[in-house]
């Protein structure tokens, strides 16, 4: 049994259900009756068939604003949340924004936006970028941290949501600690998993200590959490928007890749261009009447 939640905050009209019923009725699912989790905000169709296939003709749906989520039923509601932290939980690239204190933030930008896209390799690319940090005074980490980082809308909902109903979760990002700790405390993470900067006489080295968190610690990170709480990985959730992200988004009983470069979007098993992170609450079947608010 499976489940295609179609999300539309404030747009999502009993045409457009019908659509995703009719296309699933068309391409042999047994299809139910669709439910409203929130009336014209997003609505559940439970139905039997092929997930691939009902995941490839519900994608064909172009309505703007549409996103749509198709998994397992059983297992929707996760018990562990793996997050991916630039792009993912804050709204911007921490290691760009330290660049433009440098002055050499064009430059950096364009190493981050290869890496996220998968063109080159992540470590070396961080090693790249971390060593035109060098000379910088430690002070900019926590002014460049207060003055450019802001949570993602829905980042604390989604977190806090989760945790209300019994769940784990998890920051882990190939970005640093002095801006990974801080946001993970503001929106409720349990624990923070991020590089740490090389720091001596008040600047920065140039130097990231070893080992690097990168796509393998992402995974490795997802994959341990679980096991430490005996969560089975069907039933976690694991979300980010870069190449850097997809073993993990990959592993996960759901991966979603948020507002992704094309790469993430391919390897993910649902994709949410549209919405914030509270989309990822109605895909696990959360109206908003039991949401946390944050």
């Amino acid at each position: 049994m499976f489940v295609a939640t179609l999300i539309a905050a404030g747009k999502l009209t009993d045409e457009v259900v019908r659509e995703a019923i009719d296309r699933l009725d068309a391409t042999g699912h047994d299809v139910g009756a669709p439910h409203w989790l929130d009336e014209h905000d997003a609505a559940d169709i439970i139905f039997q068939g092929s997930l691939v296939s009902a995941r490839r003709e519900l994608a064909l749906m172009d309505h703007g604003a549409l996103d749509v989520v198709v998994q397992p039923l059983g297992d929707r509601t996760k018990k562990l949340i793996v997050a991916d932290m630039d792009s993912t939980m804050i709204t911007v690239e921490c290691i760009d924004e330290l660049a433009d204190y440098a002055g050499i933030k064009a430059e950096v930008a364009a190493i981050t936006a290869k890496a996220m896209r998968g063109e080159v390799d992540f470590r070396g690319a961080l090693v790249e970028r971390v060593a035109l940090l060098g000379g910088m005074a430690e002070g900019v980490l926590a002014e460049c941290r207060i003055d450019r980082v802001r949570l993602t809308r829905g980042a604390r909902t989604l977190v806090q949501t989760m945790k209300a109903h019994g769940a784990h979760s998890v920051l882990v990002t190939g970005g640093f600690t002095a801006f990974a700790a801080p946001v993970g405390e503001a929106i409720g993470f349990d624990r923070v998993v991020a590089n740490e900067l090389v720091i001596e006489g008040g600047k920065l080295t140039g130097a990231v200590t070893e080992p690097i968190v990168d796509k393998h610690a992402k995974e490795a990170a997802l994959k341990a959490e679980a096991a430490k709480h005996g969560i089975p990985l069907a039933e976690t959730l694991a979300v980010g928007d870069g190449a850097n992200d997809i073993p993990m988004i990959t592993a996960a009983g759901l991966g979603v890749a948020y507002h992704p470069h094309a790469a993430a979007a391919e390897a993910a098993a649902a994709v949410i261009r549209h919405h914030d992170l509270t989309a990822l609450l109605w895909a696990q079947g959360y109206p908003r009447r039991s949401w946390v608010l944050g």
